[in-house]
Protein backbone atom coordinates (compact mmCIF):
# COMPACT_ATOMS: atom_id res chain seq x y z
CA UNK A 1 0.00 0.00 0.00
CA UNK A 2 1.08 3.42 -1.21
CA UNK A 3 1.31 6.61 1.24
CA UNK A 4 1.85 9.44 -1.01
CA UNK A 5 -0.89 12.15 0.66
CA UNK A 6 -0.80 13.25 4.15
CA UNK A 7 -3.19 12.11 6.60
CA UNK A 8 -5.98 13.84 8.93
CA UNK A 9 -8.20 11.99 11.21
CA UNK A 10 -11.37 13.07 12.74
CA UNK A 11 -11.23 14.59 16.01
CA UNK A 12 -12.91 13.28 19.80
CA UNK A 13 -14.52 16.13 21.34
CA UNK A 14 -14.28 15.38 25.03
CA UNK A 15 -17.26 16.97 27.18
CA UNK A 16 -15.92 19.00 30.33
CA UNK A 17 -16.82 21.13 32.51
CA UNK A 18 -13.81 23.34 32.30
CA UNK A 19 -14.05 23.38 28.83
CA UNK A 20 -16.04 26.07 26.00
CA UNK A 21 -16.61 26.72 22.51
CA UNK A 22 -13.54 28.12 21.16
CA UNK A 23 -12.29 25.55 18.84
CA UNK A 24 -15.78 26.52 16.99
CA UNK A 25 -15.23 30.36 17.54
CA UNK A 26 -11.49 30.58 16.39
CA UNK A 27 -10.58 27.31 14.74
CA UNK A 28 -13.38 27.51 12.95
CA UNK A 29 -14.89 23.61 14.01
CA UNK A 30 -18.37 21.94 13.97
CA UNK A 31 -18.88 21.46 17.90
CA UNK A 32 -21.55 19.21 19.27
CA UNK A 33 -24.47 21.67 19.64
CA UNK A 34 -24.78 23.54 23.37
CA UNK A 35 -22.18 21.33 24.79
CA UNK A 36 -18.93 22.57 26.63
CA UNK A 37 -16.07 20.67 24.59
CA UNK A 38 -13.13 20.79 26.81
CA UNK A 39 -10.56 18.62 24.72
CA UNK A 40 -10.25 17.84 21.20
CA UNK A 41 -8.28 14.20 20.86
CA UNK A 42 -6.32 14.61 17.21
CA UNK A 43 -4.30 10.91 17.52
CA UNK A 44 -5.56 8.47 19.89
CA UNK A 45 -4.47 4.67 19.83
CA UNK A 46 -6.48 3.51 22.72
CA UNK A 47 -8.92 0.06 23.48
CA UNK A 48 -11.74 3.04 24.01
CA UNK A 49 -10.86 6.11 21.39
CA UNK A 50 -9.23 5.29 17.81
CA UNK A 51 -8.62 8.12 15.54
CA UNK A 52 -9.66 7.26 11.91
CA UNK A 53 -8.70 9.11 8.69
CA UNK A 54 -11.18 11.88 7.56
CA UNK A 55 -10.95 11.67 4.19
CA UNK A 56 -9.19 10.17 1.29
CA UNK A 57 -8.82 6.84 -0.16
CA UNK A 58 -7.70 5.50 3.39
CA UNK A 59 -11.17 7.21 4.98
CA UNK A 60 -12.51 5.12 8.23
CA UNK A 61 -8.69 3.49 8.50
CA UNK A 62 -7.62 3.78 12.11
CA UNK A 63 -4.79 4.65 13.41
CA UNK A 64 -4.28 1.50 15.16
CA UNK A 65 -4.29 -0.09 11.91
CA UNK A 66 -1.77 2.38 9.93
CA UNK A 67 0.62 1.46 13.38
CA UNK A 68 0.05 -2.41 13.24
CA UNK A 69 -0.03 -2.70 9.33
CA UNK A 70 2.46 -0.43 7.62
CA UNK A 71 4.47 1.13 10.40
CA UNK A 72 7.34 1.33 8.53
CA UNK A 73 5.57 2.65 5.43
CA UNK A 74 3.97 5.46 7.39
CA UNK A 75 6.24 6.44 10.43
CA UNK A 76 9.55 5.40 9.54
CA UNK A 77 12.42 3.51 10.82
CA UNK A 78 13.57 3.31 14.14
CA UNK A 79 10.59 1.55 14.72
CA UNK A 80 8.86 1.86 18.21
CA UNK A 81 8.12 -1.21 19.63
CA UNK A 82 4.85 -0.34 21.05
CA UNK A 83 1.80 -2.21 20.40
CA UNK A 84 -0.36 1.13 20.04
CA UNK A 85 0.73 4.28 18.75
CA UNK A 86 2.65 5.32 21.77
CA UNK A 87 1.50 8.92 21.72
CA UNK A 88 -1.75 10.80 22.27
CA UNK A 89 -2.34 14.50 21.07
CA UNK A 90 -4.86 17.23 22.03
CA UNK A 91 -6.07 20.33 22.20
CA UNK A 92 -7.63 21.63 25.22
CA UNK A 93 -9.98 24.53 25.54
CA UNK A 94 -9.62 26.02 29.50
CA UNK A 95 -12.48 28.39 29.37
CA UNK A 96 -11.85 27.76 33.66
CA UNK A 97 -9.18 26.68 35.43
CA UNK A 98 -9.04 22.29 35.45
CA UNK A 99 -8.41 20.82 38.60
CA UNK A 100 -4.98 20.75 40.73
CA UNK A 101 -3.91 17.68 39.61
CA UNK A 102 -0.56 14.91 39.02
CA UNK A 103 -0.04 12.04 36.77
CA UNK A 104 2.00 9.02 37.45
CA UNK A 105 5.80 8.73 36.22
CA UNK A 106 6.24 5.39 36.17
CA UNK A 107 8.92 5.58 38.65
CA UNK A 108 7.41 5.57 42.18
CA UNK A 109 7.40 2.86 45.06
CA UNK A 110 5.37 0.04 45.22
CA UNK A 111 2.47 -1.29 42.45
CA UNK A 112 1.86 0.58 39.38
CA UNK A 113 -0.58 3.23 39.95
CA UNK A 114 -1.61 3.94 36.31
CA UNK A 115 0.00 4.88 33.22
CA UNK A 116 2.38 7.17 32.92
CA UNK A 117 2.32 10.09 31.79
CA UNK A 118 4.35 12.87 30.52
CA UNK A 119 3.17 15.55 28.61
CA UNK A 120 4.48 19.02 26.93
CA UNK A 121 1.82 22.23 26.36
CA UNK A 122 2.04 25.01 23.83
CA UNK A 123 -0.07 28.00 23.98
CA UNK A 124 -2.08 28.39 21.20
CA UNK A 125 -3.98 31.06 22.52
CA UNK A 126 -4.20 33.11 25.91
CA UNK A 127 -6.47 36.00 27.24
CA UNK A 128 -4.19 38.98 28.94
CA UNK A 129 -4.40 37.40 32.39
CA UNK A 130 -4.60 33.75 31.48
CA UNK A 131 -1.76 31.64 33.49
CA UNK A 132 -0.56 28.13 34.27
CA UNK A 133 0.31 26.03 37.48
CA UNK A 134 3.18 24.03 37.93
CA UNK A 135 5.17 22.98 40.76
CA UNK A 136 5.16 24.62 43.90
CA UNK A 137 6.54 27.92 45.15
CA UNK A 138 9.18 26.52 47.75
CA UNK A 139 9.95 22.63 48.87
CA UNK A 140 7.06 21.16 51.11
CA UNK A 141 6.45 18.57 53.16
CA UNK A 142 3.56 15.86 52.38
CA UNK A 143 2.05 17.03 55.33
CA UNK A 144 1.63 21.02 54.53
CA UNK A 145 0.31 19.91 51.31
CA UNK A 146 -2.53 17.53 53.23
CA UNK A 147 -3.42 20.62 55.78
CA UNK A 148 -3.62 23.11 52.72
CA UNK A 149 -5.65 20.48 50.99
CA UNK A 150 -7.61 20.41 54.40
CA UNK A 151 -8.34 24.00 54.32
CA UNK A 152 -8.73 24.92 50.99
CA UNK A 153 -5.53 26.88 50.69
CA UNK A 154 -3.95 25.01 48.00
CA UNK A 155 -3.70 27.23 45.85
CA UNK A 156 -1.07 29.64 48.21
CA UNK A 157 1.34 26.85 47.54
CA UNK A 158 1.14 26.07 43.82
CA UNK A 159 4.19 28.03 41.62
CA UNK A 160 1.52 30.43 38.92
CA UNK A 161 3.55 31.29 35.06
CA UNK A 162 1.50 34.23 33.71
CA UNK A 163 1.57 32.50 29.45
CA UNK A 164 0.89 33.77 26.12
CA UNK A 165 0.29 32.42 22.69
CA UNK A 166 3.58 30.48 21.72
CA UNK A 167 4.80 29.96 24.87
CA UNK A 168 5.48 26.11 25.86
CA UNK A 169 6.15 23.82 29.23
CA UNK A 170 6.94 20.29 29.61
CA UNK A 171 4.98 19.01 32.33
CA UNK A 172 6.69 15.45 33.68
CA UNK A 173 5.13 12.64 35.67
CA UNK A 174 5.01 13.71 39.26
CA UNK A 175 4.32 17.72 39.15
CA UNK A 176 1.47 19.22 40.69
CA UNK A 177 0.11 21.35 37.87
CA UNK A 178 -3.09 22.76 36.58
CA UNK A 179 -4.00 24.97 33.52
CA UNK A 180 -5.39 28.41 33.79
CA UNK A 181 -8.96 29.62 32.61
CA UNK A 182 -8.45 31.75 29.10
CA UNK A 183 -5.68 29.15 27.61
CA UNK A 184 -5.86 26.99 24.28
CA UNK A 185 -3.08 24.65 24.32
CA UNK A 186 -2.02 22.10 21.69
CA UNK A 187 -0.72 19.29 24.25
CA UNK A 188 1.32 16.17 23.24
CA UNK A 189 1.66 13.04 25.72
CA UNK A 190 2.82 10.03 26.66
CA UNK A 191 -0.49 7.65 25.44
CA UNK A 192 -2.14 7.53 28.83
CA UNK A 193 -5.09 8.45 30.04
CA UNK A 194 -4.39 8.60 33.89
CA UNK A 195 -5.29 11.58 35.32
CA UNK A 196 -5.46 11.96 39.54
CA UNK A 197 -7.16 15.60 40.88
CA UNK A 198 -5.97 16.26 44.44
CA UNK A 199 -7.78 19.67 44.77
CA UNK A 200 -10.59 21.36 42.20
CA UNK A 201 -10.43 25.11 43.49
CA UNK A 202 -13.42 24.20 46.28
CA UNK A 203 -15.84 24.42 43.30
CA UNK A 204 -19.14 23.12 43.52
CA UNK A 205 -22.00 22.51 40.70
CA UNK A 206 -25.68 23.34 40.92
CA UNK A 207 -26.40 20.64 43.56
CA UNK A 208 -23.72 21.73 45.75
CA UNK A 209 -22.08 18.76 44.99
CA UNK A 210 -17.86 18.41 44.80
CA UNK A 211 -15.83 16.55 41.77
CA UNK A 212 -14.76 13.38 43.00
CA UNK A 213 -10.77 13.27 44.07
CA UNK A 214 -7.88 11.03 44.22
CA UNK A 215 -6.28 12.19 47.45
CA UNK A 216 -4.28 9.17 48.29
CA UNK A 217 -2.91 8.79 44.87
CA UNK A 218 -2.13 11.89 44.13
CA UNK A 219 0.16 11.75 47.12
CA UNK A 220 2.06 8.67 46.41
CA UNK A 221 3.38 10.08 43.01
CA UNK A 222 3.59 13.65 43.69
CA UNK A 223 7.06 15.52 43.63
CA UNK A 224 6.88 18.20 46.97
CA UNK A 225 10.46 19.22 45.43
CA UNK A 226 9.26 20.58 42.28
CA UNK A 227 9.97 24.39 42.90
CA UNK A 228 9.41 27.06 40.44
CA UNK A 229 9.69 25.55 36.99
CA UNK A 230 10.01 27.78 34.69
CA UNK A 231 8.70 27.96 30.62
CA UNK A 232 11.02 26.09 27.75
CA UNK A 233 12.71 27.75 25.55
CA UNK A 234 10.72 28.89 22.32
CA UNK A 235 11.14 25.87 19.86
CA UNK A 236 12.15 28.33 17.25
CA UNK A 237 15.10 28.37 18.64
CA UNK A 238 15.68 25.41 20.66
CA UNK A 239 14.12 21.65 19.39
CA UNK A 240 12.69 19.90 22.30
CA UNK A 241 13.34 16.77 22.85
CA UNK A 242 12.78 13.77 25.57
CA UNK A 243 12.45 10.13 25.72
CA UNK A 244 9.16 10.38 24.39
CA UNK A 245 8.81 12.15 21.90
CA UNK A 246 10.92 15.30 19.77
CA UNK A 247 9.22 18.88 19.24
CA UNK A 248 10.32 21.25 16.75
CA UNK A 249 8.82 24.45 15.21
CA UNK A 250 9.02 25.25 11.74
CA UNK A 251 8.24 28.59 9.81
CA UNK A 252 7.20 28.45 6.48
CA UNK A 253 8.27 31.71 4.50
CA UNK A 254 8.63 29.89 1.10
CA UNK A 255 7.76 26.70 -0.67
CA UNK A 256 9.92 24.08 0.92
CA UNK A 257 10.73 20.75 -0.24
CA UNK A 258 11.47 17.94 2.52
CA UNK A 259 11.71 20.38 5.97
CA UNK A 260 11.93 17.21 7.97
CA UNK A 261 13.14 13.25 7.51
CA UNK A 262 9.02 12.08 6.96
CA UNK A 263 6.51 9.90 9.38
CA UNK A 264 6.06 13.21 11.65
CA UNK A 265 2.62 14.40 12.88
CA UNK A 266 1.97 18.69 12.01
CA UNK A 267 -0.07 20.89 13.75
CA UNK A 268 -0.56 24.38 12.02
CA UNK A 269 0.44 26.79 15.09
CA UNK A 270 -0.51 30.26 12.66
CA UNK A 271 -1.24 30.87 9.07
CA UNK A 272 -2.06 28.11 6.92
CA UNK A 273 -0.10 25.79 4.55
CA UNK A 274 -0.91 23.68 1.62
CA UNK A 275 0.75 19.99 1.77
CA UNK A 276 0.25 18.26 -1.87
CA UNK A 277 -3.48 18.18 -2.30
CA UNK A 278 -4.35 18.59 1.02
CA UNK A 279 -4.85 22.79 2.43
CA UNK A 280 -4.42 22.62 6.67
CA UNK A 281 -5.11 25.99 8.92
CA UNK A 282 -4.61 27.33 12.49
CA UNK A 283 -5.34 24.10 14.65
CA UNK A 284 -5.22 21.47 12.27
CA UNK A 285 -3.44 18.47 12.56
CA UNK A 286 -2.14 15.84 9.98
CA UNK A 287 0.42 12.84 10.04
CA UNK A 288 2.93 13.23 6.59
CA UNK A 289 3.82 9.43 6.05
CA UNK A 290 7.54 8.18 5.89
CA UNK A 291 6.59 7.62 1.65
CA UNK A 292 4.90 11.68 1.57
CA UNK A 293 8.32 12.92 2.80
CA UNK A 294 9.22 14.99 -0.59
CA UNK A 295 6.03 16.60 -0.61
CA UNK A 296 6.24 20.57 -1.08
CA UNK A 297 5.08 22.55 2.25
CA UNK A 298 4.13 25.76 0.43
CA UNK A 299 2.14 28.54 3.26
CA UNK A 300 -0.61 30.19 1.87
CA UNK A 301 -0.16 33.08 4.49
CA UNK A 302 2.48 35.12 4.94
CA UNK A 303 3.43 33.71 8.66
CA UNK A 304 2.85 30.20 8.75
CA UNK A 305 4.41 28.03 11.50
CA UNK A 306 4.43 24.51 12.36
CA UNK A 307 4.46 22.51 15.28
CA UNK A 308 6.34 19.18 14.03
CA UNK A 309 6.44 16.21 16.28
CA UNK A 310 8.04 12.75 15.92
CA UNK A 311 8.95 9.67 18.28
CA UNK A 312 12.59 9.85 19.40
CA UNK A 313 15.30 8.27 17.63
CA UNK A 314 15.91 4.93 18.90
CA UNK A 315 12.84 4.53 20.81
CA UNK A 316 11.92 1.19 22.46
CA UNK A 317 10.08 1.22 25.74
CA UNK A 318 6.77 0.56 25.68
CA UNK A 319 4.05 2.90 27.28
Amino acid sequence: MHFPEPLSFTPIYQKRPWGGRTFEHKLGRSLPAEECIGESWEFVDRPDAQSLVSAGPLEGTSLHSLWTNHREAVFGAPLHDSDRFPLLVKLLDAREHLSVQVHPSGKEEGPPLGEPKNEWWYILGAEPAAAVFAGFNTPLSQAAFEAALSDGSVEALLHTIPVRAGDSIYVPGGRCHAIGGGCLIAEVQQNSDTTFRVFDWNRRDSEGRARALHREESLACMNFSDVTPSLADPLRGTPFSCEFFDLKEIQLRQKAAQPHAGGAIFCVLSGSVSVGSRTFCMGDWFLLPLQARLLEFAPETPATVLLQVRLPSGASEPV
